[in-house]
């Protein structure tokens, strides 16, 4: 009974200081669209609110969320398991950390937008090449993050570790894994937003009938009929998609581990 009231107050407190930022924000928005009196230029939020309900009637917006989803999900489980396994090489192979270490660090600063035409020429107007966007976006993350996350692992932890009798698979199920999965998970958490991205970038460029509707497509719409309501609406729900696959899968997994390990503020 007693935690109840602390986990109320805990999530007021939380949602309480967004809430505030997003009237602020509103109310920003409000006063500079009815400044700049353009609507064509700056919306104001209750037109904006109009197209995104007009979208939402018409059919389009499931259907657009459903799919970016669906190609997000898809694109990043392949950067997972790809650049999981090239990570784990990279850190225990010299010649492949001498080969392929900086390789990786040069393709996360690389814009994922620069993937979009290549992916058309080699794979087509499809899925496929918008899939291969996603990965590019997300595996040099995942892989960076991965070979960061063991090479932080304190030297200490392992001589402790083999002391007690940890060898081969138990001393990296229980010494390695353990202390790599917070920078790791950190990786993931960053890789997200990347194919995320990029997902963005392939579907605001790649555009045909074959490839179906997505936010990026939906986007692309708005922009060829000059509605800056609808593509306002759009940037909106793209921005609403992303951050809810954040705080509904990364956060609370952040968040246990944390607390598994003490970190959580008391």
């Amino acid at each position: 009974r007693s935690s109840r009231p602390s986990r109320l107050s805990a999530l007021i407190a939380s949602a309480l200081p967004k809430a505030l930022a997003l009237a602020v924000l509103l109310a920003v928005w409000e006063i500079s669209a009815k400044f700049k009196n353009q609507s064509y230029v700056l919306p104001e939020p209750a037109l904006v609110g109009q197209a995104a309900h007009q979208l939402w009637v018409n059919g389009h917006v499931l259907e657009a969320i459903l799919n970016s989803l669906r190609r997000a999900a898809l694109g990043y489980a392949l950067s997972l398991v790809a650049g999981t396994l090239l990570g784990i090489a990279i850190a225990r192979i010299r010649m492949l950390r001498l080969a392929l270490a900086s390789m990786i660090g040069a393709l996360q600063i690389l814009p994922s937008v620069v993937w979009v035409p290549i992916g058309v020429l080699w794979f087509g107007l499809n899925e496929t090449a918008v899939y291969f966007i996603v990965v590019m976006g997300a595996l040099p993350s995942i892989t960076g993050g991965t070979v960061a996350a063991l090479d932080n692992i304190s030297p200490l932890l392992l001589r402790v570790g083999r002391s007690m009798g940890a060898r081969g698979p138990a001393l990296y199920r229980h010494v390695v894994l353990s202390a790599a999965l917070p920078g790791y998970i950190a990786g993931l958490k960053q890789a997200w937003a990347f194919s995320w991205r990029s997902l963005m970038a392939a579907e605001l460029i790649a555009t045909g009938p074959t490839l179906g509707l997505g936010l990026g497509q939906l986007l692309r719409e708005g922009g060829d009929l000059s509605d800056m309501s609808v593509m306002l609406a759009v940037v909106i729900m793209i921005l609403i998609v992303g951050l809810t696959v954040e705080e509904l899968v990364f956060a609370p997994i952040d968040r246990g581990i944390r607390s598994r390990r003490g970190l959580t503020g008391s």
